[in-house]
Parts: structure tokens; sequence; C-alpha cells
């Protein structure tokens, strides 16, 4: 009975040992994920944590969380991967394998900000394709001014995860792109010019029922629905004065915009109750909702020096315009910021730690509030 017991006791002993050292393991690689996440994350970034970067190179930008948090649909420019001007990609929010993630445009013209629709099999996003197959030219100055080029050409379509366009939803003439979907999938939001200038419109998914949100002179862009689809938040720009408003049409004219000083601006779906959140000068743009409906997060240069460089960082504020606090401290440009659709990541463009090069980056992290 001696031997049974003491093998009995090896056996155990050895076991525990075992159980042991593979949760010091699994610990191990714990902190190693954490520490690298923290390289990633300066100091002051309080809400940040365990930061992981997504792609390595090119301009990306605009990253949206699929409905179940797996994924992620996102804009690139990247000539490694054959896309001279931006083009769809989406991934895993792990990542991508191989040497770059799955085109979902057609490879053609120029694309802007996609966004999934429900059930997670097709998305919705931009084009220039349908009128030219060449990358447009996209002027970043004009006599002195940083603009923004709205391309006439663009319309939106949805495309199914292999590439192929499914339907397309706009056909009017000029302007319609910056489209995003209501947290019930019942609606879209998007930027049209259609009534002569840049206004918030509204429609069902498949295209129908288009109503006009939003009817001030200036450019009403980049909208998102709260969590519980009944707000809108969007970037505005409300020139007043006249020579402002002559800038202001004569650039649009030539289809372009002026996008250095804009406000955050909330308002019912239907376009009531319109409320100015921010008052911040300079360009205050790239907003979307906290999980909560109670607050905004955007990105904003107005704590830049004047004369200086301009630094754009994330920041969030209440509905009502108080409790402005920063999220992000880059030196350079931190934007396009979304939480995923249970409140515990935010993934977001930056130019952290990029080597000195001109490189956005995307980058997750987990939410701590």
């Amino acid at each position: 009975m001696t031997r049974p017991i003491l093998l009995l006791l090896l056996v155990l002993t050895l076991w525990s040992c075992g159980d042991q050292t593979d949760q010091k393991t699994e610990e191990d690689a714990a902190m190693t994920t954490e520490a690298a996440g923290d390289s990633l994350r300066y100091e002051q970034e309080s809400h940040l944590r365990n930061i992981r970067q997504l792609t390595f190179g090119g301009d990306n930008a605009e990253a949206y969380f699929s409905f179940d948090n797996s994924k992620l649909v996102f804009q690139a420019t990247n000539p490694a991967w054959g896309a001279a001007c931006d083009q769809i990609y989406y991934m895993s929010t792990g990542g991508f394998t191989g040497d770059h993630p799955k085109m979902l445009s057609t490879g053609k013209g120029r694309t802007t900000c996609a966004f999934f629709m429900p059930g997670d099999e097709t998305i919705l996003y931009a084009s220039t394709h349908g009128e030219e197959e060449a990358c447009p030219d996209a002027p970043r100055t004009l006599n002195g001014k940083y603009v923004w080029p709205v391309f006439p050409t663009f319309d939106i379509y949805v495309a199914d995860l292999n590439g192929e366009i499914v339907k397309q939803l706009t056909n009017e003439a000029g302007y319609d792109a910056e489209a995003t979907l209501s947290p019930d999938g019942t609606k879209i939001v998007f930027t049209s010019d259609r009534s002569g200038d840049l206004e918030l419109y509204t429609m069902n998914i498949d295209g129908t029922d288009v109503h006009q949100v939003t009817d001030s002179l200036g450019y009403d862009g980049g909208a998102f629905f709260s969590p519980d689809g009944t707000k809108l938040v969007w970037r505005a720009s409300r020139p007043k004065t006249d020579e402002d408003i002559k800038v202001y049409k004569d650039l649009l004219a030539q289809g372009m915009v002026q996008p250095t000083l804009m406000e955050i601006y909330v308002a019912n779906v239907d376009g009531s109750n319109v409320r100015k959140v921010t008052s911040l000068g300079k360009a205050n743009w790239a907003p979307f909702f906290h999980p909560s409906g109670e607050k905004l997060i955007f990105s904003s240069n107005h704590h830049s020096p004047e004369g200086g460089r301009p630094k754009f960082n994330l920041f969030s504020i209440n509905l009502d315009g108080t409790g402005l606090e920063q999220i992000t401290f880059d030196d350079v440009f931190d934007a396009f910021p979304m939480f995923s659709r249970d409140g515990k990541q935010l993934v977001f463009a930056s130019n952290r730690h990029n080597g000195g090069t001109h490189d956005t980056n995307l980058f997750i992290a987990d939410w701590v509030e």
C-alpha cells in the first residue's frame, strides 16, 4: 500500500507544479501583452489600456466595428497593397494575416466611409468608380488654403464580403457619401450636395424614403447615430460673414471645402432640436457617441499653439458642452474614434510610433472609464 500512495503523491505533486507553471506562463504572457500595449500608450492616456497596432504603413483611417464586434472595415491608401488611393478593406479586430487585408471595394476610383450592414455579410461605402476608374485628383491646398475634395462622382453602394456590388443606393448628380448605419440597422445617414449645399440626409437601407435633416449653410458631414438611434452627431462649418460665405460657396462650386473651422452638433434624427455642442474654434470633427449616449468623443486641434504645427487629439465632452476632457496625447494626429458596440474597445487612427514617417495607422485599445 505504501508504494501506490507514494506514486499517487508524486503524480499529484507533478500535476500541481505543472498547473502552477502553466498558470505562471499565462500570467507572463498577459503581462507581456499589456506591456506591449502600454508601450503604444502615452502616460496621460488613462482611458486606454492594452493598445494594439493593427496596420503598419500607408494611410489607414475610418475603421468601424461589425455588429458582432469581431471585424473592422476601413479605408486605406497603400501602394504596397495595390491601392494608389483610398480603397475599402476589412480584417478581424486582431489584425490581418498575409501581405494585406482583403479588399472589398472594386479597386477602381476612390472610396470613402465604409460601414457594416445588418448581419455583417455586406458593407456600405461610397465610391467614384461608377464614373471613373482612375483615382481622381485630390488637391489638399488651393490658393494657400487647406481643402478637402468633395467629389461629385461619389455614390453609395452595398457590397458583399467577396467585394461584389450588391446594390447602388444613390444615383443623384453630385456628392453622396459619408454613410453610416443606425444601431437597429434600419436607417442610413449620409451627406449630399443635391440641394446645392452639403447637408445631412437619412434613408432606409434599401435607398428609399430619403429625408433631408439639416438646412443651414455650411458643410454638414461625418454623422453617426446615438446608441439608442434617436439622435445624430456630426461636424459642421457655419460661415457667417459675407467673405466667409463667398469663400465657402466658391470652393464648393469647385468641389472642395475648407475644413479648418468646424464644430460638433447634435440633433434628433428628424433634424429637430439642433444643438451646438462645441465652441472651441479651429477644427473639431470625427465625432462619435460614447456608449452611454450622454457624451461624445471627437478629434480636435483647438489646443494647438497659434502659428505652430496643428496637433489633433481625441477629446470627450458631455452633450451639453460641459466636461471637456483630453483622451489622447500624441504629438501629431489622433482621429476617427469608434467604440465597439459593447463599449469595451475603442478603435482610432493615429500617427503615433510611425518612425517619423507620414504613415497613419489603426490602433485598437481597451476602454477604461
